[in-house]
């Protein structure tokens, strides 16, 4: 028999590796497969999306260089200046309006419309009020021009150095006209007057005076007779006539 060689490479005290069977193979290749998997199922895995910020400042940056943009802006601005002007002009329009009107929810038409209607209205009192005035000072120059009216007078010598006279006139069942003339200052002022006619029932509706070239001043009271009052025009002209 042949005597084995010794081996090429010397071992030199350490041990050989043992040689590998068929189920380390096995374990291996199942190993390398479970492995493969798990990375394909990694792979395949659906990932979740990816959001992408916006550089809004670059955006910003291209549209303010834009001249259309720019003419836009400043159009809707302008736009919204003339609405709110619009709304102002349309809310002071609607003030104007009754008060009945105004606590209503009306739209621009019906504001409009109310306005146009209520102007004419309007019109028609100053007028009315106007008429009304002008009858009263014609009535008044007739009666003084024409006899037989119910016109007291009183006249009197000196009364403390002037003279002076005083008529009451009916403009209607509840007023009346009290006509005062004399010369110079006089000695009663007008308020004591008015507190006396005050207590005779008269109420004060409106006064005018004026002084003629002759120095002879005239005043002209338009008064209201309150409640069941009644006028005693003799009588009253003598307590105004003796308090001037």
């Amino acid at each position: 028999m042949l005597a084995l060689s010794p081996p090429v490479f010397p071992a030199y005290g350490w041990p050989l590796e043992d040689p590998i069977g068929h189920e380390h193979i096995y374990f291996s290749r199942e190993s390398e497969k479970t492995i493969n998997s798990i990375d394909n199922a990694n792979f395949f895995q659906p990932q979740p999306p990816q959001t992408l910020e916006l550089d809004h400042s670059a955006s910003f940056t291209y549209h303010s260089g834009d001249p259309n943009m720019v003419k836009k802006l400043n159009h809707n601005a302008s736009e919204r200046h003339r609405r709110k002007k619009m709304n102002s002009l349309y809310s002071s329009l609607r003030s104007l309006l009754p008060a009945a009107d105004q606590m209503k929810k009306l739209s621009i038409a019906a504001t409009v419309s109310g306005v146009l209607k209520y102007i004419p209205e309007l019109q028609g009192q100053v007028e009315r009020l106007v008429q009304r005035k002008e009858e009263l000072f014609s009535k008044l120059a007739k009666q003084d021009n024409q006899s037989g009216k119910k016109q007291i007078q009183q006249k009197k010598g000196i009364n403390r150095g002037s003279l002076s006279a005083v008529s009451a006139t009916h403009v209607s069942e509840s007023e009346v006209v009290i006509q005062i003339s004399s010369f110079g200052v006089r000695t009663t002022p007008l308020s004591e007057l008015l507190v006396h006619l005050e207590k005779e029932g008269l109420s004060l509706i409106s006064s005018s005076s004026f002084e003629s070239s002759g120095g002879r001043v005239f005043l002209n009271l338009h008064l209201q007779v309150e409640g069941s009052y009644r006028l005693e025009q003799e009588a009253l002209s003598e307590k105004l006539l003796s308090l001037i």
